[in-house]
């Protein structure tokens, strides 16, 4: 079934906001932690014993990827726990449906606030290493639309993985199984190029890979190589995932 959306989608993320503006400075600086902590702790440690990596130090390297690696995760841990705190546990989306809003727009509405959280996430942190100066040129800032639409992918991807959940351990095999392997094959810590033939055929099909291919030129000064190759990759994956996460919520919750 064709989604039907409305701008009711966006008075659900707007509830999500007001709810989160009140621990939002909390919330922005248990985001910028941990990968703040990989940053420097390899950026500078590791880094010390590397030589330069596609012409730049390692920690300039490392930066960027660590900018979509933040990106995924923000999008993820919103679009899986809190959202399914929302669905199952507090039983907020049931509460809303009361209104004269329907599941496809709750559904859109927590893909954006996902994406948004994913941005502010992943903006911080750009902001981060413009100050420190691991970024050159003004083309660092067409890196926030790339991390939007990274953000949207991802959330789409976890409400997939929200519909099937029966409780919160679920998560993990999601996190285990598809998160984790992407950070460490799409091109975060090291370039994809040290990777098998096959591994890399299959980091490429990646959503990870997609990002990390448009944000570190972008960083760097440079325009990706294929922008529009990689566009249409994110935008495809965020479309046919969010079907996919519609449809096995209706079937959850509309049964």
């Amino acid at each position: 079934m064709i989604p039907q959306l409305s701008l009711r989608a966006v008075a659900v993320w707007r509830r999500n906001f007001l709810v989160w503006r009140k621990l939002a400075l909390p919330s922005l600086l248990g985001n910028l932690a941990d990968p703040m902590i990989y940053l420097f702790g390899l950026g500078y440690g590791l880094g010390g014993l590397l030589p330069e990596v596609q012409g730049v130090s390692y920690i300039a390297f490392l930066a960027a990827g660590t900018v979509c690696a933040s990106t995924m995760n923000a999008a993820s841990f919103e679009a899986l726990y809190s959202a399914f705190a929302r669905m199952h546990v507090q039983r907020t989306w049931e509460a809303i449906l009361n209104a004269p809003v329907s599941l496809d727009d709750v559904v859109a509405g927590e893909c954006l606030w996902a994406a948004t959280k994913a941005t502010i996430s992943g903006g911080a942190i750009l902001l981060v290493i413009a100050v420190l100066g691991f970024t050159s040129g003004p083309y660092v800032l067409l890196a926030l639309p790339v991390i939007f639409l990274a953000g949207l992918c991802f959330s789409a991807l976890g409400l997939i993985v929200t519909a099937l959940a029966p409780s919160y351990d679920f998560f993990m095999y999601y996190f285990t199984l598809f998160i984790t392997p992407m950070v460490l094959l799409c091109g975060v810590f090291f370039p994809v190029e040290q990777l098998p033939t096959v591994v890399r055929a299959i980091s490429d099909w990646l959503p990870l890979a997609h990002t990390v291919q448009l944000v570190r030129p972008l960083v760097s000064g440079e325009m990706p190589v294929a922008p529009w190759l990689n566009l249409t990759a994110l935008l495809t994956m965020t479309l046919v995932a969010f079907s996919i996460a519609l449809h096995l919520t209706r079937r959850r919750l509309l049964k």
